[in-house]
């Protein structure tokens, strides 16, 4: 399935062979780092939760993105360039002296290539990391795109659950690694926090609709996630 521009998305990985993808607090922190670098010029996140051995997002893929800089661009300096060419430039929101015209050597970003290279990113840290070798995570990735509302709260309320449906906490609030505490913080983030808040129509109602029963075997259907997650907590 095509990550389409303009659409909402959940992503699913799962570590090959049921492998931990975590083993350590700066494992967990690396992804995230990796992730802002690779995922945050394509998309917006709202909600996202890292496991052990596998992780669930949703993300909406960002439109009318290219590139900020060409290969053209490029400067002698390879370490910062590697650093910046992942940036991209929303072209609705240029200045007329700053037209389309003037980035259409720019080219448009592919978001599949760059979970790729998340990926790949990730596996070379842990194999050097624990001395290990090959493939990291299972291939393809999963995404299934989200067109109802309902689904995206249902799907929201399953993300940040998922430390409990395996029993690491009774409660989203005690896991560090979900989206789940930024949401009903104040402080600065890139989550999409207004908008996930918005479709509960407030705080209180968001962790409300946390408490309740949510129907696991059904939601996982209906993301195509056909195989039962075991989850090792050592």
């Amino acid at each position: 399935e095509l990550l389409t521009e303009g659409n909402y998305f959940h992503i699913y990985n799962h570590g090959i062979d049921d492998q931990d993808l975590f083993r350590e607090t700066d494992d967990y922190n690396y992804f995230l780092h990796l992730y802002e670098k690779y995922i945050d010029p394509v998309a917006e996140t709202f909600a996202w939760v890292l496991m052990k051995n596998h992780f669930h997002l949703l993300i909406r893929i960002k439109e009318n993105m290219v590139y900020k800089y060409s290969n053209a661009d490029r400067s002698n300096d390879a370490v910062r360039f590697e650093e910046i060419k992942w940036e991209t430039i929303n072209l609705n929101n240029l200045s007329a002296s700053e037209g389309p015209d003037s980035v259409v050597k720019n080219k448009k970003p592919q978001p599949h290539l760059h979970f790729s290279h998340l990926f790949n990113a990730y596996t070379k840290y842990i194999n050097k990391q624990y001395q290990r070798h090959g493939n990291l995570f299972e291939r393809p990735f999963k995404r299934k795109q989200i067109n109802s509302q309902s689904y995206l709260k249902q799907i929201v309320i399953y993300i940040h659950n998922n430390p409990v449906h395996h029993n690491f906490c009774q409660h989203p609030v005690e896991y560090p690694w979900s989206s789940y505490l930024s949401c009903i913080s104040v402080k600065s983030t890139k989550l999409q926090r207004d908008s996930v808040i918005g479709w509960f129509d407030d705080v209180g109602n968001f962790k409300y609709c946390h408490e309740g029963k949510i129907e696991i075997e059904q939601i996982e259907k209906f993301l195509n996630i056909n195989q039962p997650v075991s989850v090792r907590r050592t």
